[in-house]
């Protein structure tokens, strides 16, 4: 095998994708690439090092003895890389911006970054707006984005081993739908009221499948729908004007924008919970992102933002994230 060929990182992570998932369609998922693109690269790799990573078969994909055993160290490599870059941007850390996503305009996360900014005027913060966390978290793999805020259980488990998280809101969940609409006259719907719909939920968006899969968690046995896959909508106009010319009824947050012609209204019977984390890269080191944990924890107690009512829902993965004190404080049921 090669010793004194440089291994490009890309590389790597494509190898560890593959041989966590042991799936190549969703290790490219989780990569963010096209199948073909992280076969090429799996291909490459194998050839620099001279032996063989995967056995793939119709049925399924093992890793050889060769890849087993290289696989610890191309994640202590990949790890000294996080490590290397948080330090080289720690070095810079009074100058270097941090890169916060804060989805849309009216958020939690907005919310933060507004009352970060007045607490620490020295700290430069640029906010992006994201759609949601899995496309963030995948700009994070980039380098390109620093903390991004969303339902950090809905991310793959092999995504979340990178990522530290704060778990910081529990939202309630609403709908928004057309104001003329009988239902809209309700102040709360009763979530049986919506059997027999579909409700828009960002499916065929990869950058919002932790939101979809939620809607699935919440749907499921209530003969409700999420509405069939469609592209992926870029910007808070093309979203406006697809919701209105479609017709679509869209699951959301109780923080969420505007629509002309629309009202959100909170679902309830059971109320259910959308959990708000903040989420970043495991190796990062920033003063930006202490006063962003500051600032949350801050406002998190001050508007009592973790308290669930009695009967709550909440899907059953985001159980495992609630914050230990209040485990035993009536913990929502999952779904």
């Amino acid at each position: 095998m090669p010793a004194d060929r440089d291994t490009d990182p890309r590389l790597l992570r494509a190898f560890v994708a593959v041989a966590e998932e042991l799936h190549f369609t969703r290790a490219a998922a989780r990569l963010f690439v096209a199948q073909q693109a992280l076969s090429r690269d799996i291909r490459r790799l194998e050839e620099q090092w001279g032996t063989r990573l995967f056995v793939r078969s119709t049925r399924q994909v093992t890793l050889t003895a060769e890849g087993e055993r290289l696989l610890a160290p191309a994640r202590r490599a990949l790890e000294a890389q996080r490590d290397l870059a948080a330090a080289v941007r720690g070095a810079g850390a009074g100058a270097r911006p941090l890169v916060v996503d804060v989805s849309a305009p009216v958020t939690t996360a907005r919310l933060i970054l507004d009352a970060a900014r007045e607490a620490a005027p020295g700290v430069e913060f640029v906010a992006r707006f994201h759609s949601g966390l899995a496309g963030a978290v995948a700009e994070m793999t980039r380098g390109q984005l620093d903390v991004s805020f969303g339902r950090f259980a809905g991310l793959d488990a092999g995504v979340r081993a990178g990522l530290d998280h704060r778990l910081v809101r529990y939202e309630r969940t609403a709908v928004l739908l057309p104001a003329d609409d009988p239902l809209a006259r309700l102040a709360e719907i009763p979530l049986d009221r919506l059997a027999g719909r579909e409700l828009y939920a960002g499916a065929g968006n990869p950058e919002t499948t932790e939101w979809t899969d939620y809607a699935e968690r919440l749907f499921a046995g209530r003969g409700i729908a999420v509405a069939p896959p469609f592209p992926r909508i870029d910007g808070e106009e093309e979203f406006v004007r697809l919701v209105r010319a479609r017709g679509w009824w869209v699951l959301a947050s109780e923080q969420f924008t505007g629509v002309p012609g629309m009202v959100l209204r909170p679902l309830t019977d059971p109320v259910p919970l959308s959990p708000v984390s903040v989420v970043w890269p495991r190796a990062l080191r920033h003063p930006g992102l202490a006063a962003l944990l500051d600032t949350a924890a801050a406002l998190a107690a001050a508007g009592n933002w973790l308290h669930h009512p009695p009967g709550a829902w909440l899907p059953e993965p985001d159980r495992r994230f609630v914050p230990p004190g209040e485990a035993g404080r009536d913990t929502p049921p999952g779904g």
